[in-house]
Parts: C-alpha cells; structure tokens; sequence
C-alpha cells in the first residue's frame, strides 16, 4: 500500500528519486518497472507499479472500440502510458511529454493512492489541497455517492 505525502526534487535529467521506503515494495512487487500515464481530470500523474497497470490496461482494452468515451479514455490513458525502471540509485525518468503535461519543474510532492502514486508540481498540489480542504470533502446536504454513504472515517 502506498499512503502519504512526500516533497521530491527534479533532477536536471527529468529524473525523481522514489523515496526509499517504497523502493523494496515495488522491486518487489514488479522489479522496479513503473508505468507512468497522465490523469485525465487533474494535471497531475499517475504512477503505477507495471503489474497494477498491466490489469487496468486490460480492462480498458475491454470496453467497448466504439464508444467514443471509451476511445477518448483509451487515447488518454493508454496514448500516454510511459514505460520506466528504477535504476540502482531508485531513480525514474519522467517523459519530457508527461512533465509538460503536468507542468513538473523541480519541486514535486509524491502522494500515496493505495495502489498506485500521484505525482504533482507542488505548487499546483499545494493549490488544489488548499481548494480540496476549503471546499470541505462532505459538505451537509450534498448528496452522497452510494458507496460513500457507509465510510466511517
């Protein structure tokens, strides 16, 4: 499980260094292969260990060719998906087209999503948390997504 927030710096090649208290996790679980795709409502990344990716591309394959939300999603998504290992020192690269997309420069902020990380400029994530926390997560009387109803935080 991959949980928290953690400030990263870019290096002058486009490379990150994951931090080290994931390293082992994902050599393990997919021997450093990552596959980096962009996320489609924020400009921001998504990094998923190859395994994790390989069922959710699976998926997507799946669904219907010709339904055009379905095509967007598959051009997005899959059109994006970039390939990278951790090299000894658990560095990655990032994709010239991907740091353009999420506007990366140097300081990054690395957020644990369960199963995969978003990664973030960290002044567009400090923006967003601070938009997140104004807004409020539940707000009284919004309706509530069925499969939120339940949580018990």
């Amino acid at each position: 499980m991959f949980r928290g927030v953690t400030a990263l710096t870019l290096d002058a090649k486009g490379r990150m260094a994951m931090p080290a208290r994931y390293r082992d996790l994902l050599l393990e679980r997919a021997g450093g292969n990552l596959v980096i795709t962009i996320h489609t409502d924020d400009r921001c990344l998504w990094i998923y260990p190859q395994p994790e990716w390989e069922e959710i591309e699976a998926r997507i394959a799946a669904l219907p060719a010709f339904n055009p939300m379905t095509t967007k999603l598959r051009r997005l998504l899959v059109g994006y998906a970039t390939d990278t290992e951790m090299d000894g020192a658990g560095r990655i690269l990032l994709a010239p087209t991907l740091r353009e997309y999420a506007g990366l420069e140097r300081k990054l902020v690395l957020v644990g999503q369960g199963k995969k990380f978003e990664l973030w400029d960290e002044e567009r994530w400090n923006a967003q948390r601070d938009q997140m926390l104004a807004e409020g997560v539940f707000r009284a009387g919004e309706d509530l997504a069925p499969e939120l109803q339940s949580l018990v935080l």
